[in-house]
């Protein structure tokens, strides 16, 4: 047998080993530092009860030159800007978490947090939204000089897959919130849908599905199609099935991409724990050609994905930032990078590359929960500011945490793990 055989069989067994061998970590210290993330991602006027304490009130004049008041809402990562497109796929996240999980969430105590933190973004979108048929995304002046659509000429969060997709997820959410059957037309009769492999700011095709198939199963057959998608998303994600199609590194993680790769990491373990518990409800099975997959295995994915995540992986250590073991010190984030100021000094961009970014001393601040990148797709981790694509935080990342995260931590404390 050649050498590269036996590499391939020692690869398949190592990853079998990382996905299977049981864990546990504090999940509700993990969640309710995820969270706390978040709120150090805020923009605007924090409120008495913010949790981060170095974080201070930043971006006060956010729409004075409009002639609006567009103060609030999220910074999308470590770079301090504001972009919408990902703000509200991170805010509805958070909210599908509450609806879902509501009573593990609850169990846990974040419930009031978590819904601060929903109430933080949808207070800046309405403000956004004020004036009829007028939207204020960042910046203004690009969004003014440039109508129309984005695709290929953004400079930032271009949607490569389209807009079908957000106008499906959107009727979605419309209908579950309104009961108004003029969404649930649309999805029948005028919607766009396909079977996807991945779920993310840009493809959100397999959450609508997700979400649909819960009508389905309590009673709206007509959403079948939708159901038989979701179940195809699961066949094309899970390890075990003859379908799988996105890349699992050697150590169990599953990757698309370089570069916040956990986004991908907490979005199929969200998909994948919210389906195994409509399977569990609903008494049904995934079928993938030969092989049955039940919500146990369903679930079992899932919780390996957050446990490489939490620190069991290969390099035994934390991506989260202050949690576990051997966390990362050095998270590609403006703030936490530089230290605290007095209020009168001031600090310039430049200053901040020379003093603080491009140096190898951790950060002053501890951007407590932080889901940073990840590892590469050899589970190699690079805690370094410069290699963003290993560092960067994003809320996505962290939003996707919440649901999958109360519900282990719920199953510990009550012994079903």
């Amino acid at each position: 047998m050649t050498k590269s055989c036996y590499l391939s069989i020692f690869l398949a067994l190592f990853s079998t080993f990382w996905l299977c061998v049981n864990s546990h970590f504090d999940y509700k210290d993990a969640l309710t530092k995820s969270i706390i993330f978040l709120e150090a991602q805020r923009s605007g006027k924090l409120p008495p009860d913010h949790r981060p304490p170095w974080r201070g009130d930043s971006a006060l004049d956010d729409g004075k030159e409009a002639g609006v008041d567009l103060v609030g809402g999220y910074y999308d990562a470590g770079d301090n800007v504001k972009y919408g497109f990902p703000m509200a796929f991170t805010v509805t996240t958070m909210a599908w978490a509450a609806y879902f999980y509501e009573h593990e969430i609850k169990d846990a105590g974040e419930l009031n947090n978590l819904l601060a933190g929903i109430r933080w973004g949808t207070d800046y979108f309405l403000k956004a939204s004020l004036q009829q048929n007028r939207l204020f995304v960042q910046l203004f002046q690009f969004a003014e000089e440039h109508q129309g659509t984005f695709d290929g000429a953004c400079p930032f969060y271009c949607s490569h897959s389209g807009y079908n997709d957000e106008l499906l997820w959107g009727a979605s959410w419309l209908y579950i919130a309104t009961k108004d059957p003029l969404y649930l037309q649309y999805v029948n009769e005028e919607s766009t849908s396909a079977v996807v492999n991945e779920f993310s700011w840009d493809l959100k095709y397999a959450g609508a599905q997700v979400l649909l198939s819960q009508l389905y199963w309590e009673g709206q057959k007509e959403l079948h199609m939708f159901q038989q998608q979701a179940d195809g998303y699961i066949c094309a994600v899970h390890p075990d099935s003859p379908y799988r199609q996105p890349f699992m590194t050697p150590g169990g993680l599953i990757h698309f991409r370089d570069g916040a790769n956990s986004q991908y990491v907490t979005s199929t373990a969200f998909l994948f724990s919210v389906y195994s518990d409509l399977l569990a409800r609903h008494n049904v099975q995934v079928i993938c050609g030969e092989k049955t997959l039940t919500h146990t295995d369903l679930m079992c994915f899932a919780k390996q994905e957050m446990n490489y995540l939490l620190g069991h992986n290969p390099a035994h250590r934390s991506i989260m930032v202050g949690f576990g073991h051997n966390p990362p010190l050095h998270a590609h984030h403006r703030g936490a990078s530089i230290p605290v100021t007095a209020k009168t000094e001031d600090v310039t961009c430049g200053m901040s590359f020379a003093l603080w970014f491009n140096t190898d001393a951790p950060n002053p601040n501890e951007l407590t929960g932080a889901i940073l990148g990840g590892p590469d797709r050899a589970d190699v981790f690079i805690d370094s500011r410069m290699n963003s694509s290993y560092t960067e935080p994003c809320t996505y990342i962290n939003s996707l945490a919440i649901g999958v995260l109360a519900k282990l931590a719920h199953k510990a404390k009550h012994h079903e793990l």
